[in-house]
């Protein structure tokens, strides 16, 4: 790490790579002068596909969200019609029905709507992360959260299944859309596996469009302060240790072990701007020295857990299972320090955007291949890391709607910039419960992209062949004449 940090304030270096994103840049748009309408012609030859037609993958969805605020709200309402006398939550000991839990709120079925309902982000929610975190609970209440949208509860998880089942079918009827839905494990407790995995297999939660990555939300400081975990090795314990057992012994977890088959691998998330009072370095504690109650740095994150992975991954081989990949949230905010760390351990990272910002804004290629001085607003190593990340063809799933309305404009969006030099990127919706309006997330973000961009129908299809490549799809899935 400290050498690629030295390589990527190295100005020499920066001069280099920053011309070669110019020279990939410039080549892109010849070959689009020369050969656009040769490759729109190629393309009408094809019998039987074009873009509505051919697989694409939602890469960076978490399951949480990934219905719209419409369908959520007709399943609340259903749910309020049918389950009205169900017990679902417990209040101080107390049973509650899900009629007295509305009671509480002075709300019945017809008072429900969209605007009630409040899970959309607005202009309120840009660089405040808070607010936006606070749109998952509907109407404002983090009650209505636990019900709906987890798996563990006092209904055993059965609404939010009967939801992720509802957009499964869709996934399906659409044919032509995938979906890589994130679910979480928190660290705070053994069990929370099994749990999990007695959730999807009790309720079937199965689908052939639908693969599962598991996300690990970076909040050991919260889980410290109230004394939930004594040091940061009982997170990784409670992280990992189920995953050798299921491993070692699959007939004493049949459950963990099925549903492992269906898992590509983990993601690490939270608010990347959040402040970090430790630099990960020699001189950092171990895990189980780590007992103070600041959050360790990103970076402590993702190397334990890449760590872990590894050597989880060496068994799982040599069990015969499948391993899994580590294509955590990276370069949406915060120091660049973190890209780094991605590029060192990830297969993908979700947004990059901090990659941007090599060509005009900021920076200068001149005749002597001077670079200019930063903008305020600029990461200086950027063009040596995002040369990097092309030479290395690490993915990154982008979700311009999501960047929008948290962390970047859409117009100021790199997504064209970094199709057009080459990097390995895909669309994505992140959450389409706040983001999105129609019943297909996937092809709204394609338009809409489509339409700012003014992106060719090649460009589309290169996206969406760039988001099936990137997948944890098995590669016989992923090969077009058996793909789902």
């Amino acid at each position: 790490m400290n050498f690629l940090m030295a390589l990527i304030i190295n100005g020499p270096i920066k001069s280099f790579c920053y011309r070669r994103l110019q020279y990939l840049s410039n080549k892109f748009q010849m070959h689009v002068l020369l050969n656009e309408m040769k490759e729109l012609a190629a393309q009408k030859k094809v019998p039987h596909r074009d873009f509505y037609n051919i697989r694409k993958v939602d890469t960076h969805i978490h399951a949480s969200s990934c219905m719209n605020q419409k369908h959520l709200l007709r399943f609340i309402k259903r749910a309020m019609k049918k389950h009205l006398d169900e017990i679902v939550h417990v209040e101080k000991g107390k049973e509650q029905t899900l009629k007295e839990v509305f009671e509480t709120m002075n709300l019945t079925a017809y008072d429900l709507s969209v605007d009630t309902l409040d899970v959309h982000a607005d202009r309120n929610t840009f660089h405040r992360f808070d607010k936006f975190n606070a749109k998952y609970n509907p109407i404002g209440e983090s009650i209505l959260r636990e019900i709906f949208i987890k798996t563990d509860n006092r209904v055993s998880g059965k609404y939010f299944a009967h939801i992720i089942k509802e957009v499964m079918a869709d996934l399906e009827e659409s044919k032509y859309q995938n979906a890589e839905l994130r679910l979480s494990i928190y660290g705070r407790s053994r069990d929370e596996w099994d749990k999990l995995a007695r959730w999807a297999v009790n309720h079937r939660v199965h689908s052939n469009n639908v693969r599962w990555l598991v996300q690990v939300p970076r909040l050991f400081d919260i889980y410290r302060t109230k004394k939930q975990l004594a040091n940061f090795q009982e997170m990784l314990e409670n992280i990992f240790l189920p995953l050798f057992e299921a491993t070692v012994h699959p007939a004493q977890h049949p459950e963990l072990h099925l549903f492992l088959e269906h898992v590509d691998g983990f993601d690490s998330v939270d608010d990347e701007s959040k402040p970090e009072h430790h630099i990960f370095n020699l001189d950092s504690p171990l895990p189980g020295n780590w007992v103070e109650e600041d959050n360790p740095p990103y970076s402590y994150y993702l190397y334990y857990m890449y760590a872990n992975m590894t050597v989880l991954n060496h068994l799982r081989r040599k069990r015969g299972f499948h391993t899994f990949v580590l294509r955590p949230h990276c370069g949406e905010a915060g120091p660049i320090h973190h890209l780094v760390s991605g590029f060192m351990v990830s297969e993908n990272i979700s947004h990059g955007l901090l990659l941007r910002k090599v060509s005009g804004e900021g920076m200068s290629g001149g005749a002597g291949g001077v670079v200019g001085p930063p903008s305020p607003h600029c990461a200086p190593q950027a063009p040596v890391l995002q040369y990097l990340y092309y030479l290395a063809q690490i993915g990154i799933a982008m979700s311009p709607l999501s960047n929008n309305s948290l962390f970047l404009s859409y117009h100021r969006n790199p997504l064209p910039e970094y199709l057009s030099r080459g990097l390995m990127v895909s669309l994505s919706t992140d959450d389409p419960l706040q983001f999105h309006f129609t019943k297909e997330p996937l092809m709204e973000e394609y338009s809409i992209a489509t339409q700012v961009w003014k992106l060719s129908s090649c460009d589309m299809c290169e996206l969406a062949r760039n988001s099936v490549l990137m997948s944890g799809f098995s590669h016989k899935v992923r090969r077009i004449p058996s793909f789902p």
